[in-house]
This record gives structure tokens, C-alpha cells and sequence, in this order.
């Protein structure tokens, strides 16, 4: 949302601001006196027993505590600690890569802090403790008046000891991340006995087993903030009975959304007269509308919440709503409610408002003026013209945000009609996700007290107007992802962000915008500039995000950014930036973060192994550019790291040991090099999901335990194309996380550990081929319900393959058991994997004939909606080799788009179904070298993309069938050594296929391309369309068609008809536009599939 929440938080923080000074570390000032010896010794057991990555306890060294950072002595008494302040960064149990990381890591809280007995002030909140127990000891500490110990990751029962801290006047438990579990408190009654609490946050506790839930409500009457966010509170927690004066009598901020709210509102809220803040969102008051109650009862609310409950027109008439009452709402956020139709003209006598949120809703109509309003968001709404919003009405307005409403049409300036303000306050303009188009107005230099304006992701065309560049109060000018065009203009003014990525800007980057002092945000990235990086933007000393990736930037990368001593962000990834890159050029680049440089081929890096850098980073992408000199060895100090990757660097050597130090990292791509030896000192990653890709490498000997018994929460892994040997290790059930596991193209051995299945819920993609692997498929495999691509072809599996793989594995899109000695028949149950889209069990020992009910595969027939990669982060490298037109093809990119069935290589007997003809999508068929009889089905005209056929060394008899002629995609047929007779069919198609060798072995057939004419009796069989002429006495009117026809007869004829007799040059324009034909044919086929599909599923 953004601002939705402005005033509401400006009051949060402010208050907390306040809490905090006075409660809490900020201001504090490290003291000059001693510390007590026992207190010292205390905390450097505690440090010992935590870990410690991000150097937050580095200044604990010494013997005066009291100047440790996080640490306050009373300067009265001259030695003991009264404030512990060790506040991490740990908030969300997800990564963010951009945030800056300090927090420590421990099993639990070490019971040495007992002995910091004169504490008043303990905040551990934003660290891991990992899951354990809040400690009991916390209750010791008699002069607490300030405990934080929320983001923390503690778990289970609140203990009660808490209640002993009678001083206490802040207690913040709340925790703001729902993938880890919750506090849960079996009883509330030790809060009645918090006798001076003021500030009390318990969001998302969990209170669905609690008891004595309202003595939070009434037993605390010092209480004046109160969050009870996410706690899944139910009707009965607030129990309506309760209509006590002593409930909260003092309260002010209120916070109980995200419950399960669903009756009628208490009315005891009529008792809190100081409430000025109120959130109630997720409450359902869609069934029975409490708005009078609400509203008239607690006329001192300010601020109001009302998200997500349920509430549609009807709830704003005038017989619910008495508006003399309403004089103090300043803030209504009523975003993500049911609010259709027209805009509530009730909310216009709230003359008091200020803050408007009416995002996510359903609103068609004009939205009309309010002269006191503020700010206001109608993001999300159904508004089909921009002029509904009415932009040129709202003087006053300084905030207005509507992205997401999608109007398309153009942008259109005021006019003397709606034009009613001769100056306008707006400071802030968001119009995202809108599909405008044209040009942006000149009309927008009217707005001269704008600051932000944001366009992005529109279909705004030509040049940036000269009023943007003009307006002198503009900070953040955002355009990114539209098809504006020229070269990048002048600026002037106070910018501060500056986004034009995602366009077709073109030109050099031009030297003035190192006259933008301001600039913390420059992106560039996504069009077609060229020339070189100006050393003016080595000037922006306050830049902290440079953007110019996938450009066709030239040169080198200037001295000058090395000065950048604020950048954090550097990407100069996709251009064709040259020469040799030195410490030199990050000098003095102190806070980078994210060095982003990748596909620059002709880039050098050449650093010395001696080089300390000045910077901690997070991100390294350097992959295809070259890196001399072996591994990097800066690249041990970066113990903040998290995504290395240096694909294609013309690494070589071993990996280094350091790097199994390396704690931090998550994502690892050193694929296509020439690294070797063993895989030993990869990090563990058991800390946070991520990725380890190192195929096409020199890797030898074999897997080793800790990469698959430690790596815990590795997501993808490819260690394919390697040299590695030995047995798949069997703990790979601690894998719990895997989507990809690719172990292709080794030298593994032995049998699949029978372990495998029970350990991939979540995987989508095994590949184990070109490997020795032996025994029989696992039966534990069929628990991989999610499995969408099994290969493991080219090895030495033996036994039938399972039934079970069509009954459990139903959501397989690619079944490869190429070339191995599997036996038996085809199972029928592979007819259940609906998504199927290719198959190949071909090169094995399989009997039987080819089940009729593959003509009901139908990810064959119509496309899946299914992602075949699904969402893989290697998206390029996840290929697969399929037979097509007679040689090995290999599939990336454009996998997605394959549909093959190779049956081919096998003892397979029987007719070639004739159902087999319904795979409309199917590319290629091969049922070569198997015992076929029968003749080709007659409707296989039917499948129109098929681009390669081969049917050759079986035994089918019969004719080629004439619809053959109508496969105007298909390049390549083989139907050689069979029992076919008669013509071979004529067509625009399969004219191109000129090798007779592809009919060999057929004696009765006749026809070109084989040199055997067929006998004059024989009815040509022409499926061609018919060319017929008229006789010399009809048509009588000739003389005027023919009149007609030479007016163009130069153009036409001198080409088509050519082309028309000559059959030798028609037959290699065919050819030639063959392989751009096919592509476009499959890919519009495909598309049109989804979209069909997609139809049916709604």
C-alpha cells in the first residue's frame, strides 16, 4: 500500500520513539566507570555461547564492561549493568539479501545473564535462539521496567515468572513472521500481576489454548498500548458479558486484527475513551454490521482499520452512519472490503478526514472531491477512464495513488472545464500497472510541488516531456517498463531516484546526470544505450544503486566508481564492457553490497590473492567474464556472503578449504569451468534455502556424505557432467527441501538407495542419467507425488517398469528411460499421467503392444498449465536430450514447447494404434526398429505438428496413406525397410523430402522421390489442391479476366509462377522456410492450447 498506513505509523513510532528513549537504549551513553568483575565474567560466558557471524559482540574485549557496546552500567553506583540492549536484525525468518544482517545465533539463552542482577533494560528481540524456551530465570530480574524479546524465534509455553516483574512498564513478545512457531501461553493470569505495564505486544501469540484471555483486557489498568495482532483470537476471547468500567480504561492504541473475529462488537468498547487508535482488520462484519456501535461509542477515535471485513454500500447509508459524531477520524483505511459500484458519497460529511484507503475494492464510478482530504489510495479498483479519478479536481490533495486500475487510453491533461485550481498541493503521483498509452502530458509541469511520480509498467511511447525535466521539487521520477524512446534527457531539480529501466531509451549515457548531486537510485538497466560509462557518475557522492545491466554498454569500467564510498548496489551485468578489472576499481567502495557484473565475455578480472577488500558483500555475480589466477582468494574475508556465482570464469584448481567456512552462503553457481578434485569443502547449508549448481566441472570422486546428509535446506542441486563415481549416498531423506537433484552424465554406480523416495515431497526434477545405476527403479520413488521430470536413461535399470509410476507419479510431464534393460510390457497406467509430454522408454527389451489409451494422454493433446521447470532458478541449464529427426537434440530454453514420443528400439508388436493419431501437439513420433505390423492409420493427417516421423524397421503393410501429404510441418520421415506399397503421396510438404533412402526397403512403392515410376493406369492420388482449366468455350467473358490479370501479371506471375513450374526452386523455398515455419507453427499452437485450457479450468 504505502501510505495507507501514514499517520497510523507516524503515531506507532513516534510512541515508540518515546517508549524507547525511555525505556530503552537509544541515547545511552557508554560509561566511563568499571563494571562489576562477576558481571564482566557473565557476559563473556554469554558471548561464548553464541554465535557470532555478524561481529556484534566484537567490542567485548577488556576489562571495563561498562564501555561494551549494548551494554549501560548505573553511573550512581559505578559498576552495575542496568541495560542489556543486544537488538539483531532477525526480524523475518526469510532472507532478504538487501538488508543489513546483525544477529546472533544460540540453542537458548545462557543462564549466565542471571547473574546481571540490577537490570532494568533487556532487549534481545531480532536474534535466534533457534526454537527454544523463553528461560525462566527472566523472571528474576526484580527492577525490569523494559523486556523485548519479539523476532527472537523462541517457542512454547510464555512462563509465568514473567509475573514476578512488577516494574515492568514495556513487555514486547510479538513476533511479525509466520513460518516459524508460535509462543504459545497456557494461562494469561500472570499479566494481572504487571501491575505498571504500559506498553504490552503479544502479536501473533498463539492463543487458541490459553486460559484467562481477559484478564489481559481488564486486570491491567496502567495499559496503554495493546497488540493483540494475529493471535487467533475468536467471539468467545472478547467476551461480550464483560462490560466492566476497569476494562482498559486507559488505553489508547488497540490493535486486534487478524483474529477470527466474526460477531458482534463488545461493548465495552464504549468505556475506552482515550482510544485514538483502533485496528479491527480481518474482523468479519459482513453478516451484521456494527458501524453505529462502533462509531457512536467511541467518539475519541483518530485512526481507524478496517482491512478485509466484509463490508459493502450498505454499510455507509445514512441510517447506520450519524456523521455528527465522526469529527475526530482523521484516518480510514477501508482497503481490501467489498465496496463496489459507486464511490460512498457518505464519507464526503466526514469533513475531519484526512487519510482516505479505499484500495482494493470494486469501485467503477468518479470519485469526487473532498477538500480537506489529504491523501488517497483507490489502487485496485475496477475504474475504467483515468478521468474518473479526476486528477485536475483535487487541490488540495498532496498523496494520490491508483495503480492497478488498468484504464488504458491516454493520460489526458486538464482543460479550462475541469481545471479548477489555479495551483495544486500534490506532492505525490502513483499510476503504476494502468496500461496508459501515447505520450506522456506536458500538462504534468502544473503540478510544480510534486515529488514523487511514479508510471511505471504502462505502454507510454516517444520522448520524456520537457516538464518532467523541469520540475524543481521532484525527487523520485519512476517510468521504468514502458516503450518510451530517444536519448536519456537532461535533468534538473532535486532527484533523488531516478528509474527508467525496461525501456527503449538509446544514445550514450549522457555526462550531465553527474550534475544530479542528490542521486541515490539510478537505474538504467533494460534498453539500448551504448558507448561508454561516463566518469561523471563517479561525481553522485551520494549514489547508493547504479543500474545499467543489459545494455550494449562498451569500454571499461571507470576508476571513478571506486569513489562511490555510499554505493551498495553495482550492476553492470550484459554489455560488452572490456579490459582488466583491479582492486582498483572498488578502492574505496565501503558499503557495497551486491556486485553484479556477469556476461560482460570480454572482462578480465585480475586481482591480487593479498587483496583485503574494504566492503562485506552479499551478492557476487560475476559469471561469464574471465577471472585469472585460479579461485578468487578476497574471497574468504566476505563472511557476509550469501550468492556466489562465477559460472564460466575459466576457473581451474581445487576448491579452496576456506570455503567450506563459509557459513553465510546459500547459492553457489560455479558450473562450466575447469575446477576439480573432490567436492569436500562445499559449505554445509543446513542455515537457509538455496542452491548449489557445479556441473560441467572436472569433480571426481564421489558424492561426498556431508554435501547430502548436512545440506538440509538445499533446494536445487547439479552436480551433472562431472567425474564423480562411487554410490548415491543413502541420507539423502535429509534433503526435505529439494525441488531439483541432478546427478547426470558421472560415473555413478550401484543401486538408488531405497531411502530416495521417502525424502522428496517437494522435488519436481531427477536426473540421474548417462550414469552405471543398476537394480530396479525403488518403489518408495512413487511417493514423489510432485515429481514432473524422471530421467534416467542411459543406465543399466533392468525389471518392468512400475505400474505405479502412471498411478502415483500423475503429475510427470517427462518420463525418460532411454536405453537401459528394461523388460516386460508398457504399462497401461502411464495412460494416467495427463501431463505427459514427452515419453521415451526407447533402446530397452519392452514387449507387448503400444497401449491404444496413449491417444487420451492428454498434456499431448492440449498444453498443460503446468511449468515444466517450475520456477527453477537455473532455468537455462535444466536441458533434457530427446531424438529428434534422427539425432540427439538437447532442450532448454524451449523444453516446454516439446512434445515427443520415442518408442523406438524395442520388441514391441502389434498395429500402430490408430488413437495414437489424436496427440494434435505431438512433434515427434519414432516407432523405428520394433516388430510392427499393420498399416500407418489413415487419419495421421490428423497430427499436424508432427516435424519428425520415423516408422522405419518394423513390418507395416498397406499404402501411405494419403492425409500424410497435409503434415505441412513435418522435415523429416524415415519409413525405409517395411512392407509398404503403391504411389507415394504428393504434397507441398513432402515434396521437400528428396532422399529416396527414407522409402528404402519398400519394393512395392513407386513414386518420386524413387527412381521406380508408377504404371499410367494408376489415379494419381493428389491431395493437392486441384488445378484445373477451363475449356476454350467457357468461361465466355475470358477476354475480361484476362484484361484484369495483366495489370499485375509482371508482380504476380514473374514469381508464383515461376516458382510454379519450376519444381526444383519451389522445392527449396520449402526448404528454406521450413525450420522458421515449424517454430512459429508449434509455438502460436501451444499458446492458443493454454489459453484454451486455461477457459476450461475456469
Amino acid at each position: 500500500m504505502g501510505y495507507q498506513r501514514v499517520l497510523g505509523l507516524h503515531l506507532i513510532f513516534f510512541s515508540m520513539f518515546l517508549v524507547a528513549t525511555k525505556y530503552t537504549c537509544l541515547g545511552a551513553q557508554n560509561s566511563t566507570v568499571s563494571c562489576h568483575e562477576r558481571e564482566r565474567l557473565a557476559l563473556l560466558q554469554f558471548k561464548r555461547s553464541v554465535k557470532d557471524d555478524f561481529k556484534v559482540l566484537s567490542s567485548w574485549v577488556g576489562t571495563d564492561c561498562c564501555s561494551w557496546k549494548g551494554v549501560r552500567c548505573d553511573e550512581a553506583t559505578g559498576s552495575t549493568v542496568v541495560s542489556l540492549c543486544l537488538r539483531g536484525s532477525n526480524k523475518e525468518r526469510w532472507i532478504n539479501y538487501f538488508e543489513e544482517d546483525h544477529y546472533l545465533v544460540a540453542d537458548k539463552v545462557n543462564a549466565c545473564l542471571k547473574d546481571l542482577r540490577h537490570l532494568k533494560h533487556l532487549d534481545l528481540s531480532g536474534n535466534d535462539f533457534q526454537g527454544s524456551r523463553i528461560p525462566e530465570f527472566i523472571g528474576s530480574f526484580k527492577q525490569l521496567s523494559y523486556l523485548n524479546l519479539s523476532n527472537a524465534c523462541f517457542i512454547g509455553i510464555i512462563p509465568h515468572h514473567i509475573g514476578n516483574l512488577s516494574n515492568l512498564k514495556v513487555l514486547d513478545l510479538g513476533t511479525y513472521s509466520l513460518n516459524y512457531n508460535m509462543l504459545t501461553p497456557n494461562d494469561m493470569s500472570w499479566v494481572s500481576r504487571l501491575s505498571s505495564l504500559e506498553h504490552l505486544d503479544l502479536s501473533e501469540v498463539d492463543f487458541l489454548q490459553a486460559k484467562n484471555i481477559d484478564l489481559v483486557l481488564y486486570m491491567i489498568p496502567s495499559l496503554t498500548h495493546l497488540s493483540l495482532r494475529g493471535c487467533r483470537l475468536s467471539d468467545t476471547d472478547i467476551d461480550l458479558r464483560l462490560n466492566s468500567s476497569k476494562i482498559l480504561p486507559n488505553i489508547e492504541h488497540l490493535d486486534l486484527s487478524f483474529n477470527n473475529f466474526e460477531g458482534q462488537l463488545p461493548h465495552y468498547f464504549q468505556n475506552m475513551t482515550s482510544l485514538t487508535f483502533l485496528d479491527l482488520s480481518l474482523y468479519d462484519l459482513s453478516l451484521e454490521w456494527n458501524s453505529v456501535n462502533l462509531l457512536n461509542m467511541i467518539p475519541s477515535i483518530s485512526e481507524l482499520h478496517l482491512y478485509a471485513c466484509g463490508l459493502h454500500n450498505s454499510h455507509f447509508a445514512p441510517t447506520y452512519l450519524n456523521f455528527s459524531v465522526h469529527s475526530n477520524i482523521q484516518y480510514l483505511d477501508l482497503h481490501g472490503n467489498s465496496i463496489g459500484g459507486r464511490f460512498p458519497s457518505e464519507l464526503m460529511n466526514m469533513t475531519s478526514l484526512r487519510v482516505l484507503d479505499l484500495s482494493n475494492n470494486n469501485i467503477n464510478s468518479s470519485i469526487p472531491a473532498m477538500p480537506n482530504l489529504l491523501k488517497l489510495d483507490v489502487s485496485s479498483n475496477n475504474l475504467e477512464n483515468i478521468e474518473l479519478v479526476g486528477i485536475w479536481r483535487r487541490c488540495q490533495l498532496k498523496e494520490l495513488r491508483l495503480s492497478h486500475n488498468y484504464f488504458g487510453g491516454e493520460m489526458i491533461g486538464p482543460s479550462t472545464n475541469t481545471s479548477e485550481c489555479s495551483q495544486y498541493a500534490l506532492e505525490m503521483l502513483e499510476s503504476n500497472y494502468n496500461l496508459l498509452n501515447g505520450a506522456i502530458p506536458e500538462s504534468l509541469r502544473r503540478l510544480s510541488n510534486l515529488r514523487v511520480l511514479t508510471l511505471a509498467s504502462n505502454r507510454f511511447k516517444g520522448l520524456i516531456p520537457k516538464a518532467l525535466q523541469r520540475l524543481r521539487s521532484l525527487n523520485v521520477l519512476e517510468l521504468s517498463s514502458n516503450d518510451l524512446t530517444g536519448p536519456i534527457p537532461t535533468f534538473h531539480g532535486k532527484l533523488t531516484t531516478l528509474s527508467l529501466h525496461q525501456n527503449q531509451f538509446s544514445g550514450s549515457i549522457p555526462e550531465s546526470l553527474g550534475r544530479l548531486t542528490c542521486l541515490t537510485h539510478l537505474t538504467l538497466s533494460s534498453n539500448w544505450l551504448t558507448g561508454p560509462i561516463p566518469a561523471s557518475i563517479g561525481r553522485l557522492a551520494s549514489l547508493q544503486e547504479f543500474s545499467v545491466s543489459s545494455n550494449m554498454l562498451i569500454g571499461t569500467i571507470p576508476f571513478s566508481l571506486g569513489q562511490l564510498t555510499k554505493l551498495r548496489y553495482l550492476y553492470l551485468s550484459n554489455n560488452s564492457l572490456e579490459g582488466v578489472v583491479s582492486e582498483a576499481n572498488f578502492a574505496n567502495l565501503t558499503m557495497l553490497k551486491g556486485m553484479y557484473i556477469a556476461s560482460n565475455y570480454k572482462l578480465i578480472f585480475n586481482i591480487s590473492h593479498e587483496w583485503i577488500p574494504p566492503f562485506q558483500l552479499r551478492v557476487v555475480q560475476l559469471s561469464s567474464c574471465k577471472i585469472l589466477d585460479g579461485f578468487p582468494q578476497w574471497l574468504q574475508t566476505q563472511k557476509k556472503l550469501k550468492i556466489l556465482e562465477l559460472s564460466n570464469t575459466s576457473l581451474h584448481g581445487i576448491l579452496p578449504t576456506w570455503l567450506r567456512k563459509m557459513s553465510a552462503i546459500s547459492n553457489i553457481d560455479l558450473s562450466h569451468n575447469q575446477l576439480g578434485g573432490s567436492l569436500k569443502n562445499l559449505p554445509n547449508m543446513y542455515q537457509s534455502e538455496g542452491y548449489f549448481y557445479l556441473q560441467d566441472n572436472l569433480f571426481n570422486g564421489s558424492i561426498p556424505r556431508s554435501l547430502l546428509c548436512r545440506s538440509t535446506k538445499l533446494i536445487e542441486l547439479d552436480v551433472s557432467m562431472n567425474r564423480l563415481n562411487g554410490n548415491i549416498p543413502d541420507c539423502v531423506e535429509n534433503l526435505q527441501n529439494i525441488r531439483s537433484l541432478t546427478l547426470g552424465s558421472n560415473g555413478l554406480s550401484g543401486v538408488l538407495p531405497s531411502s530416495l523416495g521417502n525424502a522428496f515431497s517437494s522435488l519436481t526434477w531427477l536426473k540421474l542419467e548417462n550414469n552405471n545405476l543398476n537394480g530396479e527403479i525403488p518403489r518408495d520413488i512413487r511417493n514423489m507425488k510432485s515429481l514432473r521430470v524422471l530421467d534416467l536413461g542411459n543406465n543399466k535399470f533392468s525389471g518392468n517398469i512400475p505400474k505405479w509410476i502412471g498411478e502415483n507419479l500423475t503429475s510427470l510431464m517427462l518420463l525418460r528411460l532411454h536405453k537401459n534393460t528394461f523388460t516386460g510390457t508398457i504399462p497401461q497406467s502411464l495412460c494416467n499421467c495427463s501431463y505427459l509430454q514427452i515419453l521415451d522408454v526407447a533402446h530397452n527389451y519392452l514387449t507387448g503392444s503400444i497401449p491404444h489409451c496413449f491417444g487420451e494422454l492428454s498434456g499431448m493433446i492440449n498444453a498443460s498449465w503446468l511449468d515444466i521447470h517450475d520456477g527453477s532458478y537455473d532455468y537455462d541449464n535444466q536441458d533434457v536430450i530427446q531424438v529428434m529427426k534422427g539425432m540427439n537434440m538437447e532442450y532448454s530454453k524451449t523444453l516446454d514447447l516439446v512434445f515427443n514420443m520415442d518408442l523406438s528400439s524395442n520388441k514391441l508388436v502389434g498395429e500402430v494404434p490408430r488413437e495414437i493419431t489424436a496427440l494434435a501437439l505431438l512433434m515427434g513420433l519414432n516407432l523405428s526398429h520394433n516388430h510392427l505390423n499393420g498399416s500407418i492409420p489413415h487419419n495421421i493427417g490428423n497430427m499436424k505438428a508432427l516435424n519428425s516421423l520415423d516408422f522405419s524397421d518394423n513390418q507395416i503393410t498397406g499404402m501411405i496413406p494419403q492425409s500424410m501429404g497435409t503434415l505441412n510441418f513435418l522435415s523429416s520421415m524415415n519409413l525405409s525397410h517395411n512392407n509398404l506399397s503403391g504411389r507415394i503421396p504428393t504434397g507441398s510438404q513432402l515434396q521437400t523430402l528428396t532422399d529416396p533412402s527414407i522409402y528404402a526397403g519398400n519394393r512395392n512403392l513407386c513414386g518420386a522421390p524413387l527412381p521406380n515410376n508408377c504404371s499410367n493406369h494408376e489415379n494419381p492420388p493428389t491431395i493437392a489442391g486441384k488445378n484445373r482449366y477451363q475449356d476454350d468455350n467457357e468461361p465466355k467473358n475470358l477476354w475480361f479476366y484476362l484484361d484484369i490479370m495483366c495489370g499485375f501479371a509482371a508482380g504476380f506471375w514473374g514469381i508464383i509462377g515461376v516458382l510454379w513450374f519450376k519444381k526444383q526452386w519451389r522445392m527449396k523455398l520449402f526448404m528454406m522456410a521450413q525450420a522458421g515455419v515449424d517454430k512459429v507453427y508449434v509455438a502460436v499452437a501451444v499458446k492458443v492450447s493454454k489459453i484454451k485450457r486455461g477457459r476450461e479450468t475456469n
